[in-house]
């Protein structure tokens, strides 16, 4: 081996070029991964908190209206639209009245059919979080966001006798 050649790859030893781009190269995708997963966490986390303060005001609409199911129409027009009306656009894209059910019970905990119950129970079903980013196409696995987001609200009924309604 020559001198030349020899002195070559000693100089290359020392020559940091290009290094700041290998590092960039392997954190990026760490990084964009991270703030994917932060991004749906927050979307999540926001469908979560409206859909229980919806059903918390509907359920606490419900501890002091008729017990004869008249006003549930009512209650989930407040979950999924903010107004008891039910005009103008649901507060969260695909929530229809399918996703919200009402219980009342007893206070042996069964549910009550007419009388007057011990509590109100407003739950969320079957309401998929949509993701923005495709989990599975990035990671080359079967693994989703799209989870169900089931809040449940329960009160005391307040009134001791059915309002007369």
């Amino acid at each position: 081996m020559s001198r030349d050649f020899l002195r070559r790859i000693a100089s290359l030893k020392r020559d940091e070029r290009g290094v700041q781009l290998v590092e960039l190269a392997i954190v990026l995708p760490v990084m964009l991964l991270f703030f994917a997963a932060v991004a749906e966490f927050g979307r999540y986390f926001y469908e979560y908190t409206t859909l229980a303060k919806g059903s918390r005001v509907a359920v606490r609409y419900l501890a002091t209206a008729c017990t004869n199911g008249t006003d549930d129409a009512a209650a989930k027009n407040l979950v999924i639209y903010g107004n008891l009306a039910g005009s103008g656009n649901p507060i969260l894209s695909n929530l229809t009245p399918s996703n919200v059910t009402i219980t009342r019970r007893n206070s042996a905990g069964t549910p009550v059919v007419g009388g007057v119950p011990a509590t109100v129970t407003i739950d969320i079903v079957n309401y998929q979080h949509t993701p923005i980013f495709d989990l599975a196409g990035l990671t080359k696995t079967s693994a989703t966001l799209a989870i169900a987001v089931k809040p449940s609200v329960t009160m005391r009924y307040l009134l001791t006798q059915p309002p007369i309604c």
